[in-house]
Order: structure tokens, then sequence, then C-alpha cells
């Protein structure tokens, strides 16, 4: 028997999972040196892909793991069907994303790189045409209220900005003393002098932002995807930054990735592009890593994983 990971995982997450069963590795899940009849759990992180025909080449399968938040490179349709358990890290990377978001938001709004390649330049003098601002006294819309929203929100309180979160298509707006302001998503858009995304991606959310919902924002507004690259319609967004509608475009996160070396995205002084490591930080990589094998071994050695690490649909 033997566990199949599609991709890396941090060091101390490996040697746990070796203390339970042989450790195979298959970045290419069709590789014919892997003995899929022997394979009871299968681990990924964010692009390895866990398909329906990749579950059923495997008999013996008894647990499927993403090391990482969301679960759309898994089908989780299809594991489910088979009675196959899902196990994930929820709310694993809220801290750490949360705080690339407002980086992100800090150096669009104020101009950080744009002006320290400046320098790099030898263009000391374009501090003459210095057009940045500070976020104290912003409006931040926020797009997807889960763990991390809640967390860019409260971060983004502490710089003085005011929150006003988007309210989903029939559920509820937050309550309590401690709940933000809601509204409708167009309201949000025509509102907000800085968006983020912290929404999953699904068909509800797929292109969420497109050519209407640019048209909503203010002239200047600035964007800021660390969730999904999918829940932006690229045409339109590209189309919003070449007319400069846009103030500014920052994101960890694109639907190609990475980008094709002619995307118009890197050729734009109001585009800051990282590439996906908003949750790989060196404290936030070992937890989601070692938390998802831990219940990994847990399922395989017949003990119950900590709850909160099964995905129920």
């Amino acid at each position: 028997m033997s566990i199949l990971l599609l991709e890396s995982l941090h060091p101390e997450a490996e040697a746990l999972l070796a203390t339970v069963d042989t450790i195979v590795r298959a970045a290419d899940p069709n590789a014919p040196d892997c003995d899929f009849a022997a394979v009871k759990a299968i681990l990924t992180r964010g692009r390895g892909r866990i398909t329906e025909a990749l579950l059923r080449r495997c008999p013996a399968l008894q647990v499927i793991a993403r090391a990482g938040v969301g679960l759309d490179n898994l089908d989780t349709k299809a594991a489910a069907a088979m009675r196959i358990p899902v196990v994930f890290a929820p709310g694993g990377n809220a801290d750490t994303v949360a705080e690339h978001t407002i980086a992100l938001v800090l150096d669009l709004v104020r101009g950080i790189t744009r002006s320290a390649n400046q320098v790099t330049a030898g263009r000391w003098e374009d501090r003459a045409h210095y057009q940045g601002n500070e976020i104290r006294g912003l409006c931040l819309g926020i797009l997807g209220h889960g763990n991390i929203g809640k967390r860019v929100a409260a971060l983004a309180r502490a710089f003085g900005m005011r929150i006003l979160v988007a309210q989903r298509a029939g559920q509820p707006a937050a309550t309590g003393p401690d709940a933000p302001p809601s509204a409708p998503l167009l309201e949000v858009l025509r509102t907000a002098d800085v968006i983020t995304l912290h929404l999953p991606l699904d068909a509800t959310t797929k292109h969420l932002l497109g050519r209407a919902e640019f048209a909503a924002m203010r002239p200047g507004t600035f964007l800021v995807n660390t969730a999904r690259g999918a829940l932006i319609d690229g045409a339109a967004l590209r189309q919003a930054i070449a007319e400069r509608h846009l103030g500014g475009f920052a994101a960890d996160v694109l639907e190609q990735e990475p980008p094709a070396a002619d995307d118009p995205l890197l050729r734009s002084d109001r585009v800051l592009l990282t590439p996906h490591n908003a949750s790989l930080t060196a404290r936030t990589y070992r937890a989601m890593c070692t938390t998802t094998a831990t219940n990994v071994a847990a399922v395989l050695q017949g003990r119950a994983p900590e709850p909160q690490s099964l995905f129920r649909g």
C-alpha cells in the first residue's frame, strides 16, 4: 500500500506520512510507474488535480486531501459519490493571506513598488510627480466575508479604513454589534475606493467581475485579488487597465498561472503581481501541510480526524 503525493509537502509533513505508509510521488497522475491499485491516500496542494478518473484508478483509496483551503482542484462530488473522505485545511491561511492582501493594498495606493523602481532606475526626480495616497479614510469593499475576509476587515480597520461588505445573493447580512455594514454587490462596487476578493471559485462566482461590474466601479478604484484568478473576467480586467479606469490592480492569483510572456498585465506600471505565494510563508506552509498530514494519517489508522478538516459539501 502507499500514499500518493502529487506535489511535495513540508518535510515534517512528509516525515509524518512516512511513518504510516510508503510515499510515492507522481506529478503526472498518468505516470506508468505508479501502482494505483495500492494507493490508499492522495495528497496535493494547489496545482495537482485529483480527478474522478484518478479516483477510479485507486480501488483501495481511503482518503484524499489538499494541504490548503480551496478545493477547486479536487473532484469533491466524485469523492462523495464514492464515499471517499476529503481532508483540507480550512482557515489555515487566513492570517497570512490577509496580511498579503493589506500589503498589496498599501503598495498599490501608496505606489511603493513603483517609487522603488524609479529610484533603482536613477529617477529620483520622479518624486515631483508622486501621486500616492494614504489608505486611512478610504472605503474598502470586501467581496467574501469568510475567515480571510474577516481578518482583512480587522486589519483594514486598524489602518483607519471604512468597511463595506458585499452581501451575497440569498444570504442574510451579518448581524451583531461588530458586524460591518453590507450592501448588494453593485452598490459596493460603486462605493468602494479599494475592492478585495476573498471568495471561493465555483459556478456562481466564476467571472463574477466582468465588463458591467468594472463599469460600475468609480474611475480610479483599486482592485486586489488574493482568492482565485477566475473570479475576474480577464478580458474585462485588461480592458479596464488599458483604458485607465482602474487606479491599480494587484493579485497573487491569475486565471492562467504563470501569465503568458506577452500578457499586458506584465507591462503596466499600475499592475502588481506576486506568484501565488501569499500562503507560502514558512509558518503557514508548515502548519497547513502538517495539519493535513496529521488528519490523513488519522483516517488511514482508523482514527477520527479533526471534524473541521473534513469537507462536507
